[in-house]
């Protein structure tokens, strides 16, 4: 049997270096709502939302080492993805704020644009706009 899911999103824990710095990029930059702060045994969580997703930022008590930045750069979680309707206006800010870019906005195929940025620590994020 397969799990039946409690709802209909997939939330995600970052663990980050500078805590400041991913909230300006995740709350700042992209938008997202930050609910709550909750402390955990090794630090602190920061719920951020986005549609019926959280993005959990966890800003450890000491950091662990960082793993490699890329795409392609090791296994794993590699990235994380966001369906948006506003692709041109969420990949400009991301210019603006200096998100280094791992690939351009571009259509990927008919009627489908994606666009990928590292967010402070690195991380992946990627974007896709559905027309």
């Amino acid at each position: 049997m397969g799990m039946q899911a409690g709802k209909n999103a997939i939330d995600i824990g970052i663990v980050v270096k500078d805590i400041e710095a991913s909230l300006a990029f995740y709350v700042g930059v992209l938008g997202l709502n930050k609910i709550g702060e909750l402390p955990l045994p090794f630090g602190t969580m920061h719920r951020l939302g986005f549609g019926d997703s959280f993005v959990k930022l966890v800003d450890p008590k000491t950091v662990p080492p960082a793993g490699t930045v890329g795409l392609a750069k090791e296994l794993g979680f590699r990235y994380l993805t966001f369906q948006v309707k506003n692709i041109d206006e969420v990949f400009a800010a991301c210019e603006k704020a200096g998100a280094p870019v791992e690939i351009p906005k571009q259509e990927l195929m008919p009627g489908v644009t994606i666009a990928m940025v590292r967010d402070p620590d690195g991380n992946v994020v990627e974007f896709v706009q559905r027309a």
